[in-house]
């Protein structure tokens, strides 16, 4: 049954208005959405590291302008991913391909056409000198954003990002918590800290946040579990690039393994080829 981007939009902002704590995996291409789509995720959201990585591309945090993967081609990933699967998919939009709130607002709406139910914008500049966008800045973009979403008809969850904890602000908790409200009251329906790992400092985030929030794993390798997430507040849970990185650690043993050893063990665990022929056939 085709589910409406619609029907997706609105399933997926209940998820962030509705009690209790969620997974939403990270998928990459057409095929990782579809095997998280049939472990049964009630959402899942892309990976701008785990594109990039697929396509040959560094994560775009941590390279020169002209070797980040562009908006096209993301919008084209985010594109086949959602028409891949029917739970809602929230894109990873970066920092919206721009600094204007003009062009942020354009990405959005590029996301929105795209089939994407959801999605993150970050206050990431990209510059390791200046690697956060003013506020006044920041919030601009929100706005802008928020407006083209209200324009559209669709129920798009908006998700303002702040990175920090990730850049290493000088007082990173409480310019957190700052531009995580300033956000929320210019339109954000959820709220992303990457880098907060602790339970105590999750827990104090939900707290002083006005509005649900959003915490990666996969990126600490810490102990908490999804119910400890759940106890301590937090409402979404995604895991960024980590699977992606993951599957690239197989690759990169398997090709050492062959190389250096002449040996094929790395294929005693693999899913047979009929069933990924199943899954992939198969309409979500």
């Amino acid at each position: 049954m085709q589910v409406t981007l619609l029907e997706k939009a609105r399933r997926f902002h209940e998820l962030h208005t509705s009690d209790g704590c969620f997974l939403m995996p990270n998928a990459w291409d057409a095929g990782s959405a579809k095997l998280l789509a049939d472990a049964g995720f009630a959402a899942l959201a892309t990976t701008s590291a785990g594109v990039a990585f697929s396509v040959g591309h560094p994560d775009h945090g941590f390279c020169s302008a002209d070797a980040r993967v562009d908006r096209e081609t993301m919008m084209e990933r985010v594109g086949s991913m959602a028409a891949a699967v029917s739970a809602p998919l929230n894109a990873d939009l970066e920092a919206g391909y721009g600094a204007s709130p003009g062009v942020v607002a354009e990405t959005i709406t590029k996301a929105i056409a795209a089939g994407a139910a959801g999605g993150n914008i970050e206050d990431f500049t990209g510059d390791k000198d200046d690697p956060l966008f003013e506020t006044s800045l920041a919030v601009e973009r929100i706005l802008a954003v928020r407006e083209a979403i209200d324009r559209s008809g669709i129920p798009f969850v908006l998700t303002a990002r702040t990175d920090c904890f990730l850049v290493g602000h000088p007082d990173a908790f409480a310019e957190s918590v700052r531009r995580a409200n300033l956000f929320r009251e210019a339109g954000a329906d959820c709220l992303f800290i990457p880098g907060a790992s602790d339970a105590a400092s999750i827990g104090k985030l939900v707290k002083e946040i006005d509005g649900p929030i959003n915490v990666v794993m996969g990126l600490t390798g810490n102990a908490l579990s999804l119910a400890d997430l759940k106890e301590l507040g937090v409402r979404r849970v995604s895991i960024g690039g980590s699977l992606s990185r993951a599957m690239y650690f197989h690759i990169r043993e398997a090709a050492r393994e062959m190389m250096e050893r002449g040996t094929f063990t790395y294929a005693d665990k693999q899913i047979p080829q009929w069933e990924l022929n199943e899954i992939f056939e198969r309409q979500f």
